[in-house]
This record gives C-alpha cells, structure tokens and sequence, in this order.
C-alpha cells in the first residue's frame, strides 16, 4: 500500500504542547472508500487502518504469544504428568520437578510481558483514536457553512462522541480478542495434529459450524445496527435543539410538549435498542449450545479413543482442555462479530463527514499578504444549491478602501446573503466579487479573512472570561493594547464595576451578561484585530436605548478608516454612511447617501416615512 497522507499530514500542536504527533486520516478514509465496494466504503477504510498500523499490531502479537505460553503449554505439560504418573518408572520425581519449574517459569514471565504488551497495545489504540478524533475536527474546521447549515449539531457530536468511540471498542476486541483468539486456535490445532490427527479432524468440525451461524445472522445484525445509529443520531440532534430552545418554552409553557416529544422519540430508541439487543441474545445463546454440545461430543468421542488403546489417558484432559479452548476461541471470535457489525457501521457514519467534497477549496488559491479594502460587485448573483432562482440578482457595487456602505430593506431581501459573500461564506453563482481587484473564488479564504472582522446580531459568546472571549484566537495580546480596545468599545463603562473586572466570568452563552455588555465585547474582539474590512450585521437592532447609545459610540470609533459594510434596521447606525444600497426581492432598487435619498422620495423615503408613522422611533 503506497503511503497515505496519514502518515505524511499531521497535525503539529502536539509539538508545541510536549505530546505526540496526531495523525491525519482523510487521505486513508478517501483510498479506503474508492477501494471498498460496501457502501460508504467501511471495509476498505478499515482494512487500511490496519494496515498503517499492521507493524505495531505484529508486535502486539508477539508480545500477546509470549505472555499467553502458560495458557498454551500448561494443559500439554497436565496431560504429560498424567501420563507419567500414570506409567511410574525411576525417573518420575525427577519430571515432576522439572514439569513444577517449567510451569513456574511459564507462570513468572507473564507478568512482566503482559505489562509491556498493555503498554504497547494501548499507546497504538489511543493514538487510532486520537486520530480520528483530530481528522474530524480538521474537516469540520475546512467544510463549508452550507454543510454545518444542512447538518444538525447533535448528530455531529453523536458521530464525534459514539461513533468513534464504537470504533475505539472494536479495536480493542480485535488487538485483544480476534487476534489472540485466531493464534490460540491455530496453536491447539497444530499441538493436536502432532497428538492425534483423528482428533485433530474433529476439532475442525467446529469452525464450519460457527461460521454457517455467523452468515444466518449477519444481515439482521447489520440492518439493526444501522437503524438504531440513526435513531441515535436523530435524538442526539433533538436533545441539542431542546435544550437551545427551553427559553422559548418555559415561556410559552410548552414544557409538557417538548417531554411528549422527547419521549416518544426516547421510546423508539429504546425499541430499536431492544431489537438490536434480542438479535445479539439469540445469536450468542445459539453460539453458546452449539459449543456445549460439541464439547461433550469431544468428551466422549476422546474418551472412546482412549478405551481404544488410539491415545493416552492423560491425553484425555489435553484434548478436552484444548478443545474447549478452541471452542471458546472460535466463540469468542464469533462473538465479537455484533461488535465488528457496529464498529463497520461507525465507520461508515464518521466517513460520511471525512468524505464530504462540500469544502472550502484553498488549493493553489492566491494568499494574501495584506487587503487594502477595495470591494466590487460586478453583476453577481447567488441561487442558492437547490434553489429554483437568484435570491441576489444582478448586484453591481463599487466600494473603495475606507468608505462605509449601509444595506437596508425588508427581510428577506437578501441583505445578510451579500454580507456572506463578503466574508466567503458565499460565492456568486454568476457574475464577479472581487477584493483588492481579484476575483475572491481564487483567495485562499483563510488568509483573506484574518484582515476581516464581523459583528453579528447575535453575539456568540463562550464559556470564559471578558478578556478571553475579547482576545479569542489571539496571542500575546499586551495589557496596553487589550485595554485600550476595552475603553475605545466602551466596555470598562460596565466592566469596571464588576467584581473580577475583565476575568469576570460571561457564563454559558454570556448568560451573565446584557444584551449590550455581550455586543460591545464582541465589538472590541472585532476592534482588537484591526481589521480591514468590517461587517456590522444588525449590530444594535436588539438593544434597548440606552445599550445602542454605548454600543453606537463603540461602532463610530471602530468604522474609522476600515470599509465597512452595516446591515441595519435603526437609521442612527446609517446616517453617516457613504452610500446606502436598498435592497428589494434580491435586487439593488436605489443608492445614494442619506440625503441624496431622502430628496429622491423613492423606497428609502418611504420605509422612512412608514416607520415615522407607526412611531417606532428610528427602527425599520
């Protein structure tokens, strides 16, 4: 197998942090899947998983065959003390000592080895696991917003969480179970042919018989596996949106709702729980009497052999010892089969995101050094994947380094999609966006956006302090700079008086926080990284009064010398700006400045006026 970008492509943090190295498994995930024929490409992927790690899954397995020698060699040394007493001769103590040192030995050695081999075996399984975790990660970083739009956030953490976690277990059942299992076998076989070859041809007898069980089940045992994935999935995903929504239902008093609905789906899941469970029952209770029924055919079949005069007595107890060590191996190997249907399952759940082509191409795209600010529409349009028109049509726009364009009109007229195109959240589907006159589908995103900062209506805060969430991504910010942002976005206005000042905890969402105190931070964490371009998106439409006073003055500081770009509904945010476009059902129908506007008397004199007359102060 040539060499796939897991070895090659791996993340450095654990560099810089004094740990190992993770690998990268999207190239293996994208080999696996073009060489499988399963759908989804599970058995191929996973076949190359362990064949990236085939060496140290070898040495496992040497170390596995050195620590396993008493279970192996014992029941032979037995039956040759059987034998011996049973013979007697002059020479009878003396093996006895021999045969009580070789199996104290056996016994001494296993505990250095099995330490060695845990620690061998473990460090490979958490760094497989590992790696999984960190290529999931780095995909969801790269896939673009449309994907995570279409996806629901529970059923990426239940393929993050359970999924990988699944195939974390199966891992370990096969570098524990199925692997040593298949080298006990092998060694009962080839000590039993050396014994008896009749014997031997009866111990084989076994395997087609566990093999014929695993074919009758299988199917059942894939189709169940999947449903109940699904079905775990979709529960993971509506737990995440209750607990989002359980501000909206306490007040609306639909607590009772929302139990109905959750439980109903948490009995389904307990359904499919209980049909996955009763398939595993019925296959591992068969496994269990056929094993029992051939072992006392083994018994007695041996037994007859002896009174024969075919083999030794002694010989009686190693063959039945070896033949339910062989059976319980075949078993065991048998038995993992519900877990390898599982972990295949997982694959094939977490390949759905690694595989995904819905990316932000940055190969071979031109990076920028520095962005001077210069925005142009030249007759873009954007229909969205599935849509049946243009949602923008035909938007031309000039806009030079510094200047400040404000977007107003309804909902729905396509303000917030032209803010996505800026950032590149967006492409045009016709016509051109260029930035610093090249075309944006030919930047490297991820470099253009460093000299871009967005203020959204709806600040995202996360669990920290003030300082860390102003500071969000970046190092080594000076004391001097952090408060200079602080004071220019107005927030030692409140943060002064709080009790820890800017270490203050926010809470989960900035739940500690107004509605005001959490958009001026997040304006100073736009502020604090100077950025080129600026994206207001409704920055004060959800304020009271007196928070868009504070917030205003913080926004006016923060537009000086930087294009930027405002969607507004309060005319307060837009009055200054250099043009207005006013946007209708995607279209641009009118631009101009504030008073160039106001004196056309068109659609922006008239949201104006509308807005005078139902006396909602300067709200549109």
């Amino acid at each position: 197998m040539k060499n796939s970008k897991g070895n090659q492509n791996e993340t450095k943090v654990g560099d810089k942090r004094g740990g190992s190295r993770i690998p990268d498994y999207e190239q293996l995930f994208q080999e696996g899947a073009e060489s499988s024929r399963e759908k989804g490409g599970a058995l191929g992927i996973y076949k190359l998983l362990l064949a990236q790690n085939k060496g140290k899954i070898f040495a496992s397995t040497i170390l596995y065959l050195i620590k396993h020698l008493p279970v192996l060699l014992i029941p032979l040394i037995t039956a040759e003390v059987i034998n011996t007493v049973t013979l007697g001769g002059p020479d009878t103590v003396k093996k006895m000592v021999i045969y009580g040192i070789l199996i104290l030995l056996l016994v001494l050695e296993n505990i250095p080895m099995h330490v060695l081999r845990e620690k061998y075996n473990n460090e490979m399984l958490r760094t497989i696991g590992a790696g999984l975790r960190g290529t999931v990660v780095r995909k969801l970083q790269h896939l673009s917003l449309t994907y995570h739009k279409q996806i629901e956030s529970g059923k990426i953490q239940s393929k993050f969480m359970r999924d990988i976690e699944a195939v974390e277990t199966l891992n370990r059942q096969i570098t524990n179970s199925l692997v040593p299992t298949i080298i006990n076998v092998v060694v009962y076989v080839a000590i039993s042919v050396m014994k008896s070859g009749t014997v031997t041809l009866f111990f084989m007898a076994v395997i087609p018989i566990n093999v014929l069980l695993v074919y009758f089940f299988r199917n059942s045992m894939r189709s169940t596996n999947r449903v109940f994935r699904k079905e775990n999935e979709n529960i993971s995903a509506k737990v995440s949106s209750m607990i989002d929504m359980i501000p909206v239902t306490k007040a609306h008093g639909l607590e009772n709702e929302e139990i109905v609905d959750i439980e109903e789906k948490i009995r389904t899941l307990k359904e499919h729980g209980l049909l996955v469970d009763r398939v595993n029952a019925y296959f591992g209770s068969i496994i269990w009497v056929a094993s029992q029924i051939m072992s006392g055919v083994c018994l007695f079949f041996t037994a007859w052999l002896a009174l024969k005069g075919k083999i030794q007595i002694g010989d009686i107890v190693l063959f039945q010892s070896y033949f339910t060590s062989i059976s319980t191996s075949i078993q065991g190997i048998v038995n993992v089969y519900p877990e390898i249907t599982k972990g295949m399952e997982s694959v094939s759940s977490v390949s759905e995101i690694i595989l995904s082509k819905d990316l932000e191409d940055s190969n071979g795209k031109i990076r920028l050094r520095y962005v001077h600010g210069t925005v142009k529409f030249e007759d873009a349009c954007y229909r969205y994947p599935d849509g049946e028109e243009d949602i923008i049509k035909n938007l031309s726009l000039d806009v030079e380094p510094g200047e400040c364009v404000a977007f107003v009109g309804a909902s729905g007229s396509g303000k917030s999609t032209v803010m996505n195109m800026i950032i590149g959240f967006l492409k045009p589907t016709r016509g051109n966006l260029f930035i610093d006159g090249k075309p944006i589908d030919e930047l490297k995103l991820s470099d253009y956006r460093h000299f871009i900062s967005v203020v959204p209506q709806n600040c995202v805060m996360f669990t920290g302090s003030i300082r860390e969430n102003i500071t969000y991504g970046l190092k080594n910010v000076s004391e001097e700079r952090l408060r200079e942002v602080v004071h220019l976005a107005n927030i030692d206005e409140f943060a002064d008086k709080l009790p820890y000042g800017l270490d203050t905890q926010v809470g989960e969402n900035g739940a500690n926080l107004s509605g005001g105190q959490k958009q001026r931070i997040s304006i100073a964490r736009a502020l604090i990284r100077d950025p080129k371009i600026l994206i207001l998106d409704e920055a004060t439409s959800a304020l009271d009064n007196i928070s868009e006073y504070h917030v205003q003055q913080a926004i006016n500081r923060l537009t000086a010398g930087r294009t930027t770009f405002i969607v507004a509904h309060r005319l307060s945010t837009i009055r200054n700006a250099d043009k207005i476009v006013v946007m209708e059902e995607g279209r641009c129908i009118e631009m101009g400045t504030y008073s160039e506007l106001m004196e056309k008397q068109g659609k922006f004199y008239e949201l104006k006026s509308l807005n005078d007359i139902i006396n909602i102060g300067e709200t549109f």
